[in-house]
């Protein structure tokens, strides 16, 4: 993977305010374990072309209770609830939605978008799913870590948040489980600074003894994404 370096050659200035987001990992109990949505955006977009995604989109006027106003959080959460339905066609509950995490990336991303991230459970198991067959050219349900080995295996391309994402989901069996793991906790924050490495790069977040100053060698604690030529790898410990 290509660190980004530089001044971005088109979108937003660097150190520009990013553009708020949400975003909504929808769950189901499969016969495998937990299964969750995603979607494969045209590989001619712009912005993460030819990613496979969990829905999402920017929070519109539209999404604020009254428009243009209101609290943030809460247009997150519609402005979600938004997206599913317009990219896959599912109508969730948004009182369903359990917010986890929040992403803000590098201020030299060419495009910005500091992105809520809800958990949710799908209408039901055998949801129909549409998707338009133009911004979303396709969609499936897969495991955390099948989706994870297709990465690997240079079947389907990821975003290190989405990868992370499906870390976090991987431990967890079931629907009922990850929604209760994932609510009971304050939602974690994620600023992603990126390092180059001998054989690709890695993304680096709070906690992590090399943050600060941008040393992946730096030695003590680890809290990041190692994304390798030869593979991608979360660690974190103390």
């Amino acid at each position: 993977m290509r660190v980004p370096t530089g001044q971005p050659p088109t979108g937003q200035p660097e150190g520009a305010e990013p553009i708020p987001a949400a975003t909504v990992v929808v769950l189901r109990d499969g016969p495998d374990g937990l299964e969750t949505l995603l979607l494969r955006r045209d590989s001619r977009l712009a912005f993460a072309g030819g990613m496979w995604v969990f829905p999402g989109g920017r929070i519109d006027t539209v999404d604020h209770d009254p428009p243009g106003t209101g609290d943030l959080t809460d247009a997150a959460r519609r402005a979600a609830v938004r997206e599913a339905r317009e990219e896959a066609g599912i109508e969730l509950d948004p009182a369903s939605l359990v917010w986890f995490s929040h992403w803000t990336p590098p201020a030299i991303t060419p495009k910005r978008f500091a992105t809520w991230f809800f958990v949710a459970p799908a209408p039901r198991p055998d949801a129909e799913i549409v998707v338009d067959d133009g911004e979303i050219r396709g969609f499936a349900w897969m495991t955390p870590r099948d989706a994870l080995a297709r990465r690997n295996a240079s079947e389907i391309e990821l975003a290190p948040p989405t990868w992370i994402t499906l870390e976090h989901l991987a431990v967890h069996p079931s629907v009922e489980v990850a929604l209760q793991a994932l609510g009971s906790r304050p939602p974690e924050h994620f600023e992603t600074r990126f390092a180059p490495v001998d054989g690709g790069a890695v993304a680096l977040y709070h906690g992590d003894a090399g943050y600060e100053d941008l040393d992946p060698r730096r030695p003590g604690p680890r809290h990041r994404l190692w994304m390798l030529d030869d593979g991608w790898r979360y660690e974190r410990h103390p």
